[in-house]
């Protein structure tokens, strides 16, 4: 590991799906993304090897993931074919005592984290990167860090992919979003959801965002 680069949005990014490549050029971060990482010209330029996506583990974080990967199936999609853009993975939870502190990534990592530490640890739920201290977070960037690939076949249909979930189809994803939704609850303050009312909020989220 040569050289890193950090590149902040300024809040959730276009959705260019069904887009032009003239937008790269007119909207002012897609722009810039494209030159920090030189491939307006292809792919030969690449600056760096990984493209990582660092956001909140929550529906808004979800999203700009969504806003992120498909700017570059749209427009660069050899980027993703070839293995270079990844997610990062966050903790969800701090689970301490006086004498440890352990970071969870799922919930059966919480509560293997409960079961070493032994009666009544600290436990936070991370809500967002916003949570992490800059000396926490140096520690999930580092060698160790958990990086989840975007993977995608050299033959697959990127086009197809991206019209049925960036684009206007809302019966026919609805209707997947509902056959596959996942409804957890907040196993920390164990106030679960009634499982109706999440499928409509989420619904109501995921369209007001597409």
């Amino acid at each position: 590991m040569e050289t890193q680069a950090v590149f902040s949005l300024k809040g959730k990014p276009l959705n260019s799906h069904g887009l032009t490549k003239k937008v790269v050029y007119e909207n002012e971060e897609f722009n810039l993304i494209q030159a920090a990482l030189d491939i307006e010209d292809g792919m030969d330029g690449l600056r760096y090897n990984r493209i990582v996506i660092a956001t909140d583990a929550d529906v808004d974080g979800m999203h700009i993931r969504l806003l992120l990967m498909t700017f570059f199936l749209q427009f660069f999609p050899d980027l993703v074919k070839n293995d270079h853009l990844y997610i990062l993975q966050t903790p969800l939870f701090r689970v301490r005592n006086r004498k440890e502190t352990v970071y969870c990534y799922s919930d059966e990592e919480r509560q293997q984290a409960i079961a070493r530490l032994g009666r009544d640890p600290e436990i936070t739920r991370f809500k967002g990167l916003g949570e992490i201290s800059p000396d926490e977070f140096k520690h999930f960037i580092g060698p160790d860090m958990r990086l989840e690939p975007v993977m995608i076949t050299k033959e697959a249909a990127v086009q197809q992919l991206l019209d049925f979930y960036m684009g206007k189809n809302t019966p026919e994803r609805q209707e997947f979003i509902i056959g596959n939704l996942r409804v957890e609850k907040d196993v920390v303050n164990d106030k679960p959801e009634d499982p109706v009312k999440a499928i409509a909020r989420k619904l109501d989220e995921i369209e007001e965002h597409v």
